[in-house]
């Protein structure tokens, strides 16, 4: 009797596990295509964002290529927890590319990851950047994402960014937040990952 109400309880277990399953299949393929178009509008969002001269941005398999061929150059930079996401191309409304936008990620924030597009002219200047993803302290961290913060890196040609507590007015110098270094170097090991991949590993 025992081995018949062990056999029972296993198969009402199988069948409750078998209708779990099938039920976060369906909500999963119902939730998977708006989450998707969530996630694009997010990044064509920063993508102007950080490129405003942009009449359109397009993938390009060249570039593509070049993230995966090159993941060990930029883990070798020196600059933390780093990593290309994705390149596009920025084009004019004559499909001319005027420069591209760069998605970085910083694994070494102070609450994770921090993934932001740098839009990069054909010139080497850092038009701006852009978070696409920040879980940083309330009110340290988190003012990375405040103009006074992330404007710093706009407009300027540079080889790369330096993060410095005391105040310069230097273009290659950003003035790290009040409290929160840790971010700051974060965002800006991002930036200069991008800067790296642009002028180094994609073809102009």
């Amino acid at each position: 009797m025992k081995k018949a109400g062990f056999m029972k309880d296993a198969v009402i277990l199988c069948i409750i596990t078998l209708i779990s399953g099938l039920c976060l299949g369906l909500v999963y393929d119902i939730t998977k295509a708006p989450i998707a178009k969530a996630q694009e509008a997010t990044k064509q969002a920063a993508y102007k964002k950080v490129f405003q001269d942009a009449a359109s941005f397009k993938e390009n398999e060249a570039n593509t290529l070049a993230v995966k061929e090159n993941k060990a150059v930029i883990d070798g930079l020196n600059l933390g927890n780093v990593e290309i996401d994705e390149v596009v191309d920025a084009l004019d409304s004559n499909n001319t590319v005027i420069g591209h936008v760069v998605t970085s990620i910083s694994n070494d924030g102070y609450g994770g990851a921090v993934k932001l597009s740098v839009g990069i002219t054909s010139e080497g200047q850092v038009n701006g950047i852009a978070f696409l993803s920040i879980s940083e302290t309330a009110g340290l961290g988190m003012n990375a994402t405040k103009p006074k913060f992330y404007e710093q890196y706009a407009g300027k040609t540079v080889e790369s960014f330096n993060v410095v507590k005391v105040p310069s007015s230097n273009d290659s110098d950003i003035n790290a937040i009040s409290g929160a270094t840790i971010t700051s170097r974060a965002v800006t090991s991002a930036v200069n990952a991008a800067l790296y991949f642009d002028k180094n590993c994609i073809s102009q």
